[in-house]
């Protein structure tokens, strides 16, 4: 299956990258998908603020909550980060953020998505970058 080349030749990839640059990448992952969260919080509705608060940043090896949106519960991979709406008390987020056939949507997990992610390639590249500039005099 194509799919499965694809996968091996990329955690083959992955598994290149040394382990000084991997590490350093972390705290600048986390701050971006902070910042990301940051303006989730800001979009979403404030009606009782349960909503607010159940949107959070998962970092690796870490759980994101049950009932989470997107996707439910998960351990989050290394070198990565989850932002997660909902949890076991909140378990609307999606009906929020698409609407139903009585309420209109309200999105704010997809608008701060699309707003971020280009700011958050350049922060993570950016420290990319950095790294292994300082692993090369090493």
């Amino acid at each position: 299956m194509a799919n499965e080349g694809t996968r091996e030749r990329l955690r083959k990839r992955l598994e290149a990258i040394p382990k000084a640059v991997r590490e350093a990448v972390g705290p600048s992952l986390l701050a971006a998908a902070d910042d990301m969260a940051d303006a989730m919080r800001h979009l979403a509705p404030r009606d009782t603020g349960a909503l607010i608060e159940s949107i959070e940043v998962t970092g690796p090896g870490e759980s994101t909550p049950a009932y989470s949106q997107p996707g439910g519960a998960h351990v989050v991979p290394e070198n990565a980060a989850a932002i997660t709406a909902g949890n076991t008390a909140v378990r609307y987020a999606h009906l929020v953020e698409y609407g139903t056939t009585s309420a209109p949507a309200q999105a704010f997990f997809w608008p701060a998505y699309r707003l971020y992610r280009a700011k958050v390639k350049r922060k993570i590249g950016r420290a990319i970058s950095k790294a292994v500039k300082s692993t090369k005099g090493e």
